[in-house]
């Protein structure tokens, strides 16, 4: 009989000390030396500030603020206190506030983590412990807290730092809510449904959550193999509606705003973020997606109408099916660019190429250019907001690929340890759930927009927790036993 020595759970906190410290500085270091804004960082605070100085949730005008609904109001909410409190165009507040958010976020999938490797009830070779419980949260927490990506973000003017951590709230409350199961009161639904509620008024993707969690009860009470007892049927149709009510009702205002002020029945934004009655180059688009696969060329192409030129030798040779196409498109290109502006006519003549490709190559257009933009968001270094190209496979610069391929290594890295989370056994509890939500949310981004990296952010903390179960499930398996 070996006689083995583990660490007392209650000494754990020196090592969540430890990372969260790592963590604050890798925050504050992107903070101090790469804070960012981009154009939509200025339009949420041109918003924040006339909300906040003359009560008009709108754009600035000629004739002062015109109201509008291109924005949800979570975030112009978060900068309009910040302006109150530190004076207006102050950000970089925000980015301070933002990197205490995102520490946690690393909290918050640190209980992700335990909730999914430990359950009452279950033995984990004969040998279930609170230490695997606590060495599971701790190593999602160091997952998560070294992350340069998160960290990244963290300094950029962007809804994501926020997104991240309300979607791992969301996802976490559900966790808890399930694991009581009938004795699940209203209220651990309601939490639930006000984190879920919290990120769709962040950004209008934030709705997959509640399309995944509720799946998920009804899948419990729906699937023939569950063969669910009446109360338990009765419980969860409860639990939905509270979630529903919970998720939506926080939306209420927003909706009945833009029905007051627009005429239009809109409780998120318009897909495209137009105003009603704005023109929207819906040809275009569906051009771009009849090619368009890696982040460079949304950079390129994508971003450029209207008020940019576009450089015709920048788009790909995929997105031509002769010589005589590449002609037509070097044609509208060449038109564009005289006065900037994409017109309906230009529009109405690249939706028309667009439908000729999609007619000769459907399949490519509805599943390999899909799932090549969703490889590109989870694979792609993340670099997009640090002052390296885009274009970084071209060697250009060598310290700035060298950055590259770092953090693409360690994109990989984070693949590698969640792949070694699912594949051992006993796999994490509530799999399909977690997975179902990182799938339905890259699908969903692959298929219908531009495919940017951060649009698969609030998927980390899924993949980091159930890494640390893989992590933890082995370092368990390798210990001796008495």
């Amino acid at each position: 009989m070996q006689n083995t020595t583990k660490k007392r759970p209650e000494l754990s906190w020196r090592y969540f000390a430890l990372f969260a410290a790592a963590g604050l500085v890798l925050r504050l270091f992107f903070v101090l030396r790469f804070p960012f804004l981009t154009p939509d960082s200025f339009i949420y605070g041109d918003i924040a500030k006339n909300w906040l100085l003359h009560h008009v949730y709108g754009l600035s005008g000629a004739a002062g603020p015109d109201p509008t609904l291109i924005r949800l109001p979570g975030y112009p909410a978060i900068l309009a206190a910040i302006f109150r409190l530190f004076g207006v165009d102050h950000y970089g507040p925000v980015l301070f506030l933002q990197v205490l958010v995102d520490l946690g976020t690393c909290f918050v999938t640190a209980d992700l983590a335990r909730r999914v490797i430990v359950w009452p009830g279950n033995v984990w070779h004969g040998s279930e412990t609170r230490a695997t419980q606590t060495r599971a949260a701790l190593i999602a927490f160091a997952l998560t807290a070294l992350c340069p990506f998160l960290a990244n973000y963290a300094a950029v003017a962007l809804t994501e730092t926020f997104a991240i951590f309300f979607a791992a709230l969301a996802l976490d409350l559900a966790l808890a809510a399930f694991d009581n199961g009938a004795r699940a009161p209203s209220r651990a639904w309601t939490y639930c449904g006000l984190a879920i509620a919290a990120s769709i008024l962040l950004r209008p993707d934030g709705g997959m959550l509640l399309v995944v969690i509720g799946a998920a009860l009804v899948a419990r009470t729906l699937l023939p193999w569950r063969q669910a007892p009446s109360p338990v049927v009765l419980q969860n149709v409860r639990a939905l509606v509270v979630l529903g009510l919970a998720s939506l009702l926080p939306l209420a205002p927003w909706a009945a705003r833009n029905w007051r002020t627009f005429h239009v029945f809109q409780p998120l934004v318009p897909f495209a973020a137009n105003s009603p009655g704005e023109f929207v180059a819906h040809g275009f688009d569906r051009w771009e997606r009849t090619w368009l696969v890696d982040y460079a060329s949304v950079e390129d192409i994508a971003w450029r109408p209207d008020g940019d030129p576009m450089d015709v030798s920048l788009v790909p040779a995929r997105a031509y099916d002769g010589e005589q196409q590449r002609q037509q498109v070097a044609a509208l290109f060449a038109a564009y660019n005289q006065h900037l502006t994409l017109t309906p006519d230009l529009d109405r003549q690249f939706a028309e190429i667009a439908a000729e490709r999609v007619r000769r190559h459907p399949l490519q257009f509805y599943l390999l250019l899909p799932l090549g933009r969703a490889l590109d968001m989870w694979l792609r270094p993340r670099t997009e907001m640090l002052p390296i190209t885009p274009h970084w496979w071209w060697f250009d610069d060598p310290e700035e690929n060298t950055w590259a391929l770092l953090f693409a290594g360690i994109g990989i890295l984070y693949a590698v340890v969640a792949v070694v989370g699912i594949a051992g056994t006993p796999r994490p509890r509530y799999l399909g759930l977690l997975l179902g939500f990182a799938i339905f949310r890259t699908l969903f981004v692959a298929y219908t927009t531009m495919p940017e990296p951060r649009y698969v952010l609030e998927c980390y903390p899924v993949i980091m927790a159930i890494g640390a179960v893989g992590l933890a499930r082995s370092r368990n398996d390798s210990a001796p036993s008495d």
